[in-house]
């Protein structure tokens, strides 16, 4: 897969994300960040 065909397909996924969440640019990275918050919360719980 090149690297534009990915970036096609990754902007179509967020698009379809936001439009099913109803979020706006600004929600969906809230969203985003709170995830990553999480997932580092558990990486370091589960390592240390």
């Amino acid at each position: 897969m090149s690297l534009d065909r990915f970036i096609t397909w990754h902007k179509k996924n967020i698009t379809w994300w936001k439009i099913k969440l109803g979020l706006s640019d600004y929600g969906l990275l809230w969203v985003s960040f709170l995830k990553g918050l999480l997932f580092a919360t558990f990486i370091m719980w589960y390592f240390f």
